[in-house]
């Protein structure tokens, strides 16, 4: 892939709207190319700029009661105005105001949820961590060099555990960013499936839940404190039984 062929994927990207395999060819290349990189930075800096509260505006009750004021007092002295022009004026306002009140129905209809956004991030973080050399930043299946690991890189401290003899060998742990803040990542390996584990600190712990995303699983749980996101091409209820060693600790 070159920079004009990425550059044209780079908005269907971030809208949530490439396949599998796109992700994957985009994604190598921007690890690559630093102005693509930029270009897909730059894209996500707008799209969170566009849901930001402040370019919502609600005029004061003073500002619109003036406006109000003001247009009444024009039209009482432009009485020259006839039948047909007034209708012209409001078939015109109505014409706009449904466009635009249309145009505002498909952006709010169109515009991921939050929790759409997150899967997003958890498989792209997947993806990415299926390239070379992104898969670990500390490669061991000891958790007594795993777990120190992440001492002062994080400002929590995950629980880590090996569950080879249930089938679920620790590979390793790596830091990655995700839902806007710096989260732990653990690796683990079932057979021939890789499942990337992210846990980070949550206060208001949502209901468990499963989806699927461009052909991968995902299982999201909360236990101890901490939440749960278990990402692979594995199947669910393989991802559950995980997910279930992981909540009780062992």
């Amino acid at each position: 892939m070159n920079c004009q062929q990425a550059k044209l994927l780079i908005e269907p990207y971030a809208d949530g709207e490439l396949d599998a395999a796109a992700i994957l060819e985009l994604e190598e290349h921007i690890h690559d190319c630093s102005a693509c990189a930029l270009e897909w930075r730059n894209a996500q800096a707008l799209k969170k700029a566009l849901k930001q509260d402040a370019l919502y505006f609600t005029a004061p009750k003073e500002l619109r009661r003036k406006v109000k004021a003001e247009l009444s007092s024009q039209f009482a002295t432009k009485s020259r105005w006839n039948f047909w022009n007034w209708n012209w004026l409001t078939a015109t306002t109505t014409s706009v105001a449904t466009a635009c009140l249309a145009l505002l129905l498909i952006v709010t209809l169109t515009r991921p949820s939050a929790q759409q956004q997150l899967t997003q991030e958890i498989v792209s973080a997947h993806f990415r961590s299926l390239l070379a050399e992104h898969l670990t930043d500390v490669l061991s299946s000891d958790k007594h060099t795993v777990k120190p690991w992440f001492a002062g890189k994080l400002d929590f401290s995950p629980a880590v555990t090996d569950f080879k003899d249930q089938g679920f060998a620790l590979f390793g742990g790596r830091l990655d960013y995700l839902n806007g803040r710096t989260v732990a990542a653990l690796v683990y390996k079932h057979k021939l499936h890789i499942i990337n584990v992210f846990i980070w600190p949550v206060v208001n712990a949502g209901a468990s839940q499963q989806e699927s995303y461009h052909g991968y699983n995902i299982l999201s749980f909360a236990a101890g404190g901490f939440q749960y996101y278990l990402v692979s091409d594995m199947d669910e209820p393989g991802l559950t039984q995980l997910a279930g060693l992981l909540g009780q600790g062992k």
